[in-house]
Formats: C-alpha cells, sequence, structure tokens
C-alpha cells in the first residue's frame, strides 16, 4: 500500500488502484494517522482531533468503528492496536514524504521533486489550521523543496542549459523574493545567456529591496559573485563544472590496498623515497573518492611551481575568483584561500613538497593530501603513511598490467632487477610494451650489468636516474658526500654512526628520498635503508678510500665487543653491562658487519676482511649464526690466503675448525685444524699450537677416540703458558673424562677451569664449563652440587641477556629436577628451553630437551 499526502490525500495498492476513502470521517481519520505515522493514539486523543469544537462529546464506540472501517479500506495490519492505542505502523517508503527525505537525502533532486503534488493534505485541510502538524510538517518539506530545487538547478547550470532556466528562475525570484541562492542562479543565466547588464539589474533590485526593508547587504557569495560580473570574469561564461584539476587516474595502478583507504583524511602526508609511486597512490586515492568533494579537487606540483603565493593566485582562480580580486600579498591570498575554501567540500592534494614551508600557506579547513619525499614532521597533527617499495606478487601485477605479458620466471627476473621499486617497474613495463619484438629475457640481459642498469631503465623522457637526481641536486655538500660513500657498501642498512663517519646529513638524505629510515635498532641506532638502484646511482662517483675508512672504525669496534666476550686480562675488569652492550651491538650490526666482509673481499683489502671474519667468529659461535659464520669465514679463507701470511690463514683455519664442530661437520673440522696445526708447528708458535692440538681434542672426543683426545689436552695443559689457555684445556679435558666414566678426575679439571674463568671474568665460558660441571655432579649423585652449578650458570645467563645459554641452563636445572623426582617442573623448564633451541635452530640441543621430555612425560 502506498500513502500520498504531498498534495491531495492519496492511496494506491500494490497493482496501482485507487483505495483512497471518500467519507469524509475516514479521510481525517487516514490523515492524521499519516500525520502521526509511528506514534500512539488513543482513542481520547483521536476523538478529540475528529470533532475539535464539540470538545469530544463522542463514544469511544463510534471511533473504534471509523477505525475499524478504515482498516477495511487499507489494510488490517496497516493500523495496529498497542496497549489500548491505535498506531499506524508503514514499512519503508510507503510514505511519500518519507520517500522524499531519502531523496533528498542522496541528492536524487529531480526523483524527489517529481513527488511533489501541492501542499500537504491540500485537499483534508486546506488552510493548514485544522491539526498543528500539518502547518509543521509543511514547513519542514518547503524548506527541502526549495532545498532540491536549488540544487537542481545549479545541475542544470553546470550542464550549460542557463536559457532553458530563464523563465523558471525569473519565476523563483518573484515568488522567494529574499532567497538569495536564487538570486545568484538567476543572475548566472543572464549573463551566459548575453544579458550583463540584466544580471546586474537583479542584483540591484535584491540589494534595494534589503536595504528599503531590511537596512542589510546581500550575503558575501552574491557580493563576490556580483563583482566578478561587474569584471567580467571569464571564468563565468561557460560552466566547467567544479574544478578537479587531478592528473589523470593510473590505469595499471595495482597494490597499496593496505594504503588506499587511508590516503584521505583531514591533513595526511603521503612520504617515501623516491620512485615509490606516492603521487600514484594519492591521484588513484583522489579519483576513487571524488564523490565525496562535490565542489571539487585542487591539485598542485609543488616541484614545478614552488612558490606557495602563484599556487593561492591559481586555485583561487579555478574556485572563480575574479584576477582583479586577488590581493597582492601572500597572507592576504592565504585568507581569501581560506575563506572561499570555508563552506565547500574540497580536496586539495600537493604534490612533490619539498618542505613544510611550501604546504603552510596552502592548508585550510579542507581535506588536504601532500606528498613528499619528507615526513613533514614540523606539520603538527598530520596522519603520516609511509609508502615502501612492492613485494614480489604487486611487483609481477604491475609489471603485467603495465606491459600486457604474462607472468612467469622471467617477469619475476625482471621484478627482482627493479627491486619492488614502482617507477622502475613501469618504465621496464613501458619499454615491453613499446617494442613487443623484444622478450622479457632480453631486457633481463640488458639490465644483468649493474654499470648500465640505470641507463638502461628509460623509457622515452622518463627515467630512474631521474628521480634520484632531483634529490640528489637539492643535497648540501656534506649529504651528497655521504651518498657516494654509502654507494661503496652492500649492506641491506646501517646506524647512524656510519652516515656521520661518511660525512652526516642522514636525515636530509631521508627528506630527499633517497634514503630511508628503518627504525631503531637494539642497540639504541637510528637504522637506515638505501634501495638497490638508489645505490647504484651512488656508486657514479665514487669516494675514494671509503671501505678502508670503514674497516678501520669497525675493527677498533668489534674488537672492543670481542674483549668484552672473551676477555683473558685479569687485569681489565669487564663488567655485565659491557659484555650485553656489546652483544646488543654485535645483533644490531650482524647483518651490516657480514656484509662488510664481502665487501672488502671483493675489494681487495684483504688485511681487513680476515681480520673481520675472525673477530666475529666468537660472537657467530656463540649465538649459533652458523649461516653468517660460512660465509664471512670462507671469503676470509680466501683474502688471507691472497695476503700470503700463513698466520692469518691459520687462525682462518681455527675458525673454520671451530664453524665445523658447530656443525657436527667431524672430518671436516679434523682437516681443517690439521692444515692449522702444521702451520703453527712451522712457524714455531707454542700458543697457537696449544689453541689447535686443544680443538683436535674436541674432535678426538666427538669422535670417540678418548685416549688422543686425553694426551692431546694434558699436552696443552702442561705447556699453558697462561690462565687463560690452562682454563680452556682443563674445561675440555674435564669433557673428556666425564666421558670416559672417570667422574671424580673430571669434577677436579672442571672445578679448576671455572676458577681459572672467574678470574679472567670469561663469563660465557665459566657458565659453559659450569653446565659441564653439574653434569658430572649429577653423575656422581651430588643433587645439591649439581642444582648449585647449575643455577649459578642461570644467574651469569640472565645478568648476560643470553637467551640461548639461559636456555641450556634451564635445561641443565631440568636434569636436576628430574633427578630429584620433581618432573612437573623439569618437564617445565624443559619446555621453556625447547622454545628456545628451536627459535635458534640448534638441532642438537633441542633434540636434547626432547629427549629428555620424553623421560619426563606423564
Amino acid at each position: 500500500m502506498e500513502f500520498r499526502i504531498m498534495g491531495p490525500l492519496e492511496v494506491r495498492d500494490g497493482e496501482g488502484h485507487d483505495r483512497t476513502p471518500t467519507v469524509p470521517k475516514h479521510r481525517d481519520l487516514l490523515a492524521m494517522f499519516l500525520l502521526n505515522a509511528g506514534r500512539p493514539l488513543t482513542v481520547e486523543r483521536l476523538r478529540r482531533l475528529l470533532w475539535p469544537r464539540e470538545g469530544g462529546d463522542r463514544s469511544d464506540s463510534l471511533v473504534r468503528g471509523y477505525v475499524g472501517e478504515l482498516r477495511r479500506l487499507v489494510g488490517k495490519d496497516v493500523i495496529s492496536t498497542v496497549a489500548g492505542s491505535y498506531v499506524l505502523a508503514l514499512r519503508d517508503e510507503q510514505l511519500d514524504v518519507d520517500r522524499f527525505r531519502l531523496l533528498v537525502d542522496k541528492g536524487a533532486y529531480e526523483e524527489a521533486l517529481g513527488l511533489w503534488r501541492g501542499d500537504l493534505l491540500e485537499d483534508v485541510d486546506p488552510e493548514g489550521e485544522r491539526w498543528a502538524e500539518t502547518r509543521r510538517l509543511r514547513e519542514e518539506l518547503e524548506e527541502l523543496r526549495l532545498l532540491a530545487l536549488e540544487r537542481r538547478l545549479q545541475a542544470d547550470l553546470d550542464a550549460g542549459r542557463h536559457r532553458e532556466l530563464l523563465v523558471e528562475l525569473r519565476r523563483l525570484t518573484k515568488q522567494h523574493p529574499t532567497w538569495q541562492r536564487f538570486r545568484g542562479q538567476y543572475m548566472v543565466a543572464l549573463y551566459r545567456s548575453g544579458r550583463r547588464v540584466d544580471a546586474l539589474a537583479a542584483y540591484a533590485v535584491l540589494r534595494d529591496q534589503l536595504d528599503g526593508g531590511h537596512a542589510i547587504e546581500p550575503d558575501s557569495e552574491l557580493q563576490l559573485l556580483y563583482h566578478r560580473m561587474l569584471h567580467d570574469d571569464v571564468s563565468l561564461h561557460v560552466s566547467a563544472g567544479p574544478p578537479v584539476l587531478l592528473p589523470p587516474d593510473i590505469h595499471d595502478f595495482t597494490g597499496r590496498a593496505d594504503l588506499l583507504d587511508r590516503v584521505l583524511g583531514d591533513q595526511v602526508v603521503v612520504h617515501g623515497q623516491a620512485g615509490a609511486g606516492k603521487s600514484a597512490l594519492a591521484v588513484r586515492a583522489a579519483w576513487r573518492g571524488r564523490e565525496a568533494y562535490p565542489d571539487g579537487i585542487l591539485y598542485a606540483d609543488l616541484r614545478e611551481t614552488t612558490a606557495a603565493a602563484a599556487v593561492l593566485e591559481d586555485f583561487l582562480r579555478w574556485l572563480g575568483c575574479p584576477a582583479q580580486a586577488i590581493p597582492a600579498t601572500l597572507e592576504q591570498r592565504e585568507r581569501l584561500f581560506r575563506a572561499y575554501c570555508a563552506n565547500r567540500r574540497l580536496l586539495v592534494l600537493l604534490d612533490n613538497a619539498a618542505d613544510e614551508a611550501q604546504v603552510r600557506p596552502l592548508l585550510t579547513s579542507c581535506p588536504t593530501v601532500v606528498t613528499s619525499r619528507s615526513p613533514l614532521g614540523g606539520l603538527t597533527g598530520a596522519t603520516r603513511l609511509s609508502v615502501g617499495v612492492l613485494g614480489p606478487e604487486e611487483s609481477l601485477d604491475l609489471l603485467t598490467a603495465g606491459s600486457g605479458r604474462p607472468a612467469d620466471a622471467a617477469m619475476g627476473r625482471l621484478a627482482r632487477f627493479c627491486g619492488g621499486l614502482p617507477i622502475a617497474l613501469r618504465i621496464a613495463a613501458s619499454r615491453l610494451a613499446a617494442r613487443p619484438e623484444w622478450t622479457v629475457d632480453y631486457l633481463v640481459g640488458l639490465l644483468e650489468d649493474e654499470h648500465e642498469r640505470l641507463d638502461r631503465l628509460h623509457a622515452g623522457d622518463r627515467t630512474v636516474r631521474s628521480v634520484f637526481t632531483v634529490g640528489y641536486d637539492g643535497l648540501p655538500e656534506p649529504a651528497r658526500l655521504t651518498l657516494r660513500g654509502l654507494g661503496a657498501l652492500s649492506a641491506p642498512d646501517f646506524a647512524d654512526w656510519l652516515t656521520d663517519q661518511l660525512g652526516g646529513g642522514a636525515e636530509a638524505l631521508v627528506d630527499a628520498g633517497l634514503l630511508e629510515t628503518a627504525g631503531v635498532d637494539a642497540a639504541g641506532q637510528v637504522r637506515y635503508r638505501m634501495h638497490a638502484l638508489t645505490r647504484l646511482f651512488a656508486r657514479e662517483q665514487p669516494v675514494p678510500g671509503v671501505l678502508a675508512k670503514v674497516s678501520a672504525v669497525v675493527l677498533a669496534r668489534v674488537q672492543a665487543s670481542r674483549f668484552s666476550l672473551v676477555s683473558g686480562d685479569p687485569a681489565t675488569a669487564v663488567a655485565t653491562r659491557d659484555i650485553r652492550e656489546s652483544v646488543e651491538w654485535l645483533d644490531a650490526e650482524r647483518s651490516f658487519l657480514v656484509s662488510l666482509v664481502a665487501d672488502l673481499h671483493d675489494a681487495g683489502l684483504d688485511d681487513p676482511c680476515w681480520r673481520l671474519a675472525h673477530l666475529l667468529a666468537p660472537y657467530l659461535e656463540r649465538h649459533r649464526f652458523l649461516d653468517d659464520w660460512r660465509a664471512v669465514s670462507g671469503r676470509a679463507l680466501e683474502s688471507a690466503r691472497r695476503s700470503a701470511d700463513d698466520r692469518s690463514e691459520a687462525l682462518v683455519l681455527l675458525d673454520l675448525g671451530d664453524l665445523h664442530l658447530a656443525e657436527r661437520e667431524w672430518d671436516l673440522a679434523h682437516e681443517r685444524l690439521r692444515l692449522a696445526l702444521g702451520m703453527f708447528l712451522r712457524q714455531g708458535r707454542t700458543r697457537d699450537v696449544n689453541h689447535a692440538r686443544r680443538r683436535l681434542g674436541r674432535v678426538h672426543l666427538e669422535r670417540g677416540r678418548l685416549e688422543e683426545a686425553e694426551r692431546a689436552l694434558v699436552s696443552c695443559l702442561e705447556t699453558a703458558g697462561n690462565q687463560r689457555d690452562a682454563a680452556d684445556a682443563e674445561s675440555v679435558l674435564g669433557a673428556v673424562l666425564r666421558r670416559a666414566g672417570r667422574l671424580d678426575e673430571a669434577a677436579d679439571h672442571l672445578t679448576r677451569a671455572v676458577d681459572h674463568l672467574t678470574e679472567l671474568g670469561d663469563r660465557h665460558r665459566q657458565a659453559d664449563t659450569l653446565l659441564d660441571l653439574a653434569a658430572v655432579r649429577l653423575a656422581q649423585g651430588a643433587k645439591p652440587e649439581a642444582r648449585a652449578a647449575a643455577e649459578r650458570a642461570r644467574g651469569i645467563a640472565v645478568r648476560l641477556g643470553d637467551r640461548l645459554l639461559d636456555a641450556h641452563a634451564l635445561l641443565g636445572l631440568a636434569r636436576v629436577n628430574r633427578a630429584e623426582g620433581a618432573t612437573a617442573r623439569a618437564r617445565e623448564l624443559a619446555g621453556t628451553a625447547l622454545e628456545v633451541f628451536e627459535r635458534a635452530d640448534d638441532r642438537q640441543a633441542a633434540g636434547n630437551a626432547r629427549a629428555l621430555l620424553a623421560q619426563v612425560a606423564r
């Protein structure tokens, strides 16, 4: 059922048949229900509304009878009884008033005005005086009707139908002489119809009416329109609609789904490195959200027009300000621009901003998106979106969309050469699209040579090099020097101490889009990233001596950190804090240091290469970074051999022997250590000989050759020239004797080793040896002594902050708890240790933990 009250009362059923009541009281009753739709009406209330002049002196049964007859006409389910009252319950849009409101809210003005048939209930309450609800609803609907009419007329004006609107607008200005929006639309229609004098006269008529009757001026918007007509502003001649100044939408835009919905807001800064696709993202988001900004989208490329005053002049012209009315000073233009934007639903997109000073004069109450290589930290209150490189899948999508080629292995290789940088991907895709005779493999072959890659990444006037050049040209000289120095390094990221060594200016490089901030590392250092293509650009003007300078600083720092880990000088106090800070620094710099070893090797700087790898070995061993250890040791051995220094080669062979021991590759360990031993013997270096023999003793132990192991270690102990060497020999000899079942002797040697290591301050090896001693004490049945040793080892591990060492201590304590009968506690400790071993990929330790868990299973 459909009910219409805008105009005469009318009721239509679902098939369009007229079901309007004809009996006057039925019509009155239905009108009252429709005016109070959804609200309960008592019988007494209905009686007073139906017979207002009789004081309600009618029977309730008469009212109920009328309601019953009305129900038969319009449907029993339409009027329901609730708690002694009647309620007209309508579904959505059954009433034309509800549909009218909804259409106006949606902006469907033409359709909304089509529902208007005249004054509300004009045949039931023609004067609007019978019921108060009639007058209130009439006033509301008239306001909505005029608003819809105004918006529909504006759409017609924007579409160029000014001549067709003249008659209607003349009538409306007479019917509503002080409705200034109609007056302004009438003036525009006259002006565009070639009747400028009449348009100005229409304004004068309104001004006289307001001045004579009300002593007020037309509103500021109408005054501005008059001023523009007076000066014959050319932008008034043709209606182009709201200005949308955006560059064309990106047809092959891919990815960024997590960012697109966050670009449009009150004030958003989209920032990232050069070529990351910041502008493409902002433009795409603006086109997607265009309907939310009916008054237009303003756009300016601040790289092309750097002066804020010039941008403001352009924006004001597009918003309709006559050229003669644009102020001369920047401050006045700012105020006028803000006034123009105050009541408009506009979006402002400021592209390629260099700094905050460019942007501040252009900020208004309207939503504003700024793209910049810098995060523009001075714009307080702005939301910041960081745009990085694309992932592998998104890179492939962009290549296939831009080139029209299918995704395959060759396209994957091409994407890797572009490093996920959107500008490089688009250029590569464009080259393929422009050269259909080229295969993807052919283009990949062109890009394989790093020295020519930037030259090959061009398509017409678009080049990857140009996006780097823009940022580089604006840098101060120290920052340029830093960038060129960084080109000599291949590390994926690096800390602020490195940029300071090379000349400083890291933040200037970030603002220029040539570096990215990667956060703060475990050592409290700010870290930066450089894209691979940016590095190629930096290498085009190399700085001599960078690697030698950096390696000298690094060797000194790693030497100091290594000393904290393996102190052998009892006269030097090394605090736990020193050790922890050293480990934190090495943790933070591990990838950089491993890459530096490779850079030194490739540059032929053999001495710093093998020395750095040798200094890193104790740290890499302790934390089981076996892949990194393998990488640096292999390059170090080549550099040591190229340097023709037998001792350097022998030291690296010792490190390789330790690596193979950690990998449980006994044969390889034996081979490397025998080579090192032979070289040390020829050099007559007794201490180095003992180091090699002690390690060979460990190999013999792991192979089960206990007698050979004992002979080697006894020899080391007899010839030990200092406490460090004695401690190392005692420790491994204790492990050999434990395996041989000679527990008392093993305990004695391990105890002496612990004492030596305590005096030396070597906390890591002290904890290792304490755990070996705990195992011996447990085998002896001395549970209290075993617990004391294991708890002491764990205390050291906790103070050092060494999670892997702590896991070994927890496993030792789990074994003690199992021996004491506390199986639940043993399970808990072993389970915690197992999690750490699995994260560290220490398979042997993880296997030991699982074996213990199986023994204490419920």
